[in-house]
């Protein structure tokens, strides 16, 4: 069965039964977990889904006659929450960092530090969402404008190379011991650029894209001072990464159901 059979069966799942998991679908359409979780991932950028612990339920559960971008820009699960809070304590004031566009940065954009900084971006969202911040420069990358809002073409790969980044934050398809991987070669290049030029990486991976090696490789897990995770991450996955010198970070979530009880 082709990936898109699959995710068309996927479709059909959750418009039947209202939710699915990852397991459950293994099994069911034999292939393996990992394809699953490419999927799950590849669907909710698409905004057809919305991921959740073990699987996915509608994007009409989550918001009635939603976006793409609605759903992709819109409230973070209680894990992107938690690794935004761990990841904002990289910066200093005065950085000049970089931010691309999607679920897991736009969560990191919501708990930015109120300090002097420069971001440099690729994201029309990004942009908009910081703009009026009065502690924030804000510099856009240019090229073609996906519908996401993002631009990873050769013009934006030309406009990455003009700057030098402190810190960049770096999320993707998947993360594993064989390296850093996302959904498409354009993009994979784009964030590979970012790297180049950027004095320290922190990679932003979610649980559920632990493990995981999506289509197109950004390159080698050494390319990230550090890894920022929570803690349903599989422990055999973390320790191949730290196994290669990377450093993991554990986000807790406890503090951030505690903010929302």
């Amino acid at each position: 069965m082709f990936s898109e059979e699959r995710r068309e069966k996927i479709l059909e799942l959750l418009k039947n039964e209202g939710r699915v998991l990852a397991k459950e679908l293994s099994e069911a359409l034999q292939v393996s977990i990992d394809s699953i979780r490419r999927d799950l991932s590849s669907m909710e950028d698409n905004g057809l889904l919305k991921r959740t612990h073990g699987g996915a339920i509608p994007v009409t559960e989550v918001r009635k006659g939603p976006s793409p971008n609605a759903v992709r820009f819109g409230e973070g699960s209680k894990y992107e929450r938690a690794i935004a809070r761990e990841a904002v304590k990289w910066i200093k004031e005065r950085d000049t960092i970089f931010l691309s566009g999607g679920g897991m940065y736009h969560e990191l954009l919501k708990h930015l530090p109120n300090i002097p900084l420069t971001v440099v971006t690729n994201s029309l969202v990004t942009a908009d969402f910081l703009r009026e911040r009065e502690n924030v420069d804000v510099y856009v990358i240019g090229g073609k404008v996906k519908n996401s809002g993002n631009m990873t073409d050769a013009l934006a790969m030309n406009g990455v190379n003009q700057f030098t980044f402190d810190l960049a934050f770096v999320s993707g398809g998947g993360i594993s011991a064989r390296g850093i991987t996302t959904a498409t070669p354009e993009v994979a290049a784009f964030i590979s650029a970012v790297g180049k030029v950027s004095r320290k990486s922190v990679g932003l991976f979610p649980h559920y894209k632990v493990g995981v090696n999506a289509f197109a490789q950004v390159g080698p897990v050494t390319n990230l001072d550090v890894v920022i995770t929570d803690e349903e991450s599989p422990r055999d996955h973390l320790q191949s990464l730290e196994q290669q010198g990377v450093k993991v970070l554990i986000a807790s979530t406890e503090s951030t159901q505690s903010e929302t009880n």
